[in-house]
């Protein structure tokens, strides 16, 4: 069935409908209802024949409730219907047995529990939505009615409270709840509703003093007290900030150190959905979430996977040897890039590498010979293809001082072999045997000196990217990528781990300006960072960074996510340290 939204004007009763009769139905039950929230649950229908226009196969007093509302004057919105697949009068009649015995209560506090209980029995918002036929949107606000407490809760299955107000609600912390609940309960006060609940709840800045994580007398500013001293309030927002997202950085730091897989810090007013994770134990790699309110309000939910991470973790566990870490195979490690990212960093450090490479034709030799005895890489022979993710990648190799450099020098040793670029390469595609004897025949006529820079040109151009050899040539020969290279548009735009996004923060400015900014969103914390870099802002600048991503050996961020450049390099690195 398509879940649709059609006028009161297309419908009518089918005839198979089991309450089907010449009276109307007594509505008067319901009627409140749809004046208040209009229609909740879809009437169940099917196309009747004629063009844009559906019979109700199960839905009748809804629809004629709906119907009472138009007549009183009041505006009601197209009706969600479910409409059926066209069949025969047997099919429509046992569609609406079922409906009317099985009926989903139009109560949304009702739907809530419903929906709650099945999501701790295990099922998906999706499986959730597909069993009621309504869109996951809708049960998905049902749920968000357990952020609510439950005098609220109370309240607005009594008709105390409208669902607009219930809706900006759902957003509060339960600080906020119990504060307009005070003002909610007081008849001399005033408790915020709709929109205006809504600017209560975000507009302001002024911050209780109960919101600190730190201790209230570690903060210098001013604290104002209220006419009775029951209530005080940061005078300094910014300053309030601060400190807490120094305390905030404490705790996340105290938290790995406890042994906790990951904590993830969320960005101030996003909401932990506890609905949409399961408890996972500290020993099976349960994360920690840190939500901050727009007020400041910290709250900390230990011990939690997304039901997506749930369902990998599981699946890995099975998979794995019987006799293997079964506490290891639970544990689901995030990249610490993305695929953009990792895209980026392997052409920028197969272009410092391979420049390198070419000074050292030596190298390039043995590598070309290891190469041959090996059949390894893009040894058939043909050129590294540099295939780039998307324009902006593309855009910034090309412009990248070592891929400029490169080509300069691949240039050259074309001039020496006297070959014209036919597809700026060196190694050039062909199956006849004749153009290699031309190519050997120049060779002979070359110096050993000549041989060797073309012989490192070769090399350097069919080395394969993103790949263990980079690393092993890069670590071998200490390439320092920061003589070539700057960080840029394309760098910056494809970072997406916060948790990462810090650490370099940390790297540019100390841990004390990023443990400020630890809860900041991800487009403030660059900024300080190129505001470092380019001594904008009153920020001293910072010569020569190089992020950890780019290094030889290469760094990693975080220590639960992976990432391919380190896991190459882990691949071969005993080689070279026993060397």
């Amino acid at each position: 069935m398509q879940l649709q939204h059609i006028p009161l004007d297309k419908l009518d009763v089918s005839a198979c409908n089991m309450r089907n009769a010449k009276r109307e139905p007594d509505v008067a039950d319901i009627l409140p209802s749809v004046r208040a929230r209009g229609i909740l649950q879809p009437l169940l229908v099917r196309p009747n024949g004629e063009p844009e226009r559906f019979e109700i196969v199960a839905g009748r007093r809804r629809f004629f409730a709906a119907k009472a509302v138009a007549e009183e004057g009041g505006e009601v919105e197209p009706v969600p219907c479910a409409v059926m697949e066209p069949g025969d009068d047997a099919d429509a009649l046992e569609a609406s047995l079922i409906e009317n015995a099985a009926r989903l209560d139009p109560d949304e506090m009702s739907q809530y529990e419903t929906f709650a209980r099945l999501t701790r029995e295990g099922k998906s918002v999706a499986e959730i939505a597909e069993t009621f036929g309504i869109t996951e949107v809708m049960v998905k606000r049902r749920l968000a009615l357990g952020n609510l407490m439950p005098r609220i809760r109370t309240a607005y299955r009594k008709g105390e409270i409208d669902a607009e107000t219930v809706r900006h609600l759902t957003l509060a912390s339960k600080a906020q709840q119990k504060d307009w609940l005070a003002l909610f309960a007081d008849p001399e006060q005033y408790a915020p509703r709709g929109f205006q609940l809504k600017q209560w709840l975000f507009g302001g800045q002024s911050i209780p003093t109960s919101a600190a994580l730190f201790p209230v007398e570690d903060y210098p500013g001013q604290i104002v007290a209220d006419l009775f001293g029951e209530d005080a309030y940061f005078a300094d927002a910014d300053l309030f900030w601060q400190k807490q997202n120094e305390a905030i950085a404490a705790k996340r730091d105290a938290l790995l150190e406890a042994g906790w897989a990951e904590v993830v810090v969320l960005e101030p007013g996003q909401y932990f959905h506890s609905w949409e994770h399961e408890k996972t134990p500290k020993t099976k790699g349960g994360k920690v979430f840190i939500a901050v309110s727009h007020r400041g309000e910290v709250e900390v939910h230990e011990g939690w996977l997304s039901r997506k991470e749930v369902r990998r973790a599981a699946k890995k566990a099975a998979s794995a040897d019987a006799d293997g870490d079964a506490t290891e195979a639970a544990t689901v490690a995030r990249p610490e890039a993305t695929k953009a990212m990792q895209n980026y960093l392997d052409l920028h450090r197969h272009a410092v590498v391979r420049l390198a490479l070419v000074a050292h034709p030596g190298v390039a030799l043995r590598l070309m010979v290891a190469h041959a005895v090996a059949s390894s890489g893009h040894w058939q022979v043909e050129p590294e293809p540099q295939q780039a993710g998307s324009d902006a990648i593309a855009e910034s190799v090309a412009n990248s001082p070592a891929q400029q450099a490169f080509d300069a020098e691949r240039q050259a040793v074309l001039a020496l072999l006297d070959r014209p670029d036919y597809h700026h390469s060196v190694t050039q595609p062909g199956y006849d045997a004749y153009p290699t004897a031309v190519v050997f025949a120049k060779l002979l006529a070359l110096f050993d000196d000549d041989v060797l820079r073309i012989a490192a040109c070769v090399m350097a151009e069919t080395m394969a990217a993103g790949s263990a050899v980079v690393e092993a040539v890069g670590n071998h020969l200490g390439v320092d990528a920061g003589q070539h290279w700057q960080p840029d548009d394309a760098f910056f735009d494809m970072i997406r781990d916060k948790a990462v996004l810090n650490a370099m923060l940390a790297e540019v400015a100390g841990k004390r300006c990023a443990d400020a900014n630890v809860a900041e969103k991800a487009k403030t914390q660059k900024k300080i960072i190129r505001d470092c870099l380019d001594g904008a802002n009153g920020r001293a600048k910072v010569e020569g960074w190089l992020p950890g991503w780019l290094a030889f050996p290469v760094r990693a961020y975080t220590e639960n996510g992976s990432l391919k450049t380190a896991d190459e390099w882990a691949r071969v690195r005993n080689l070279f340290d026993a060397a």
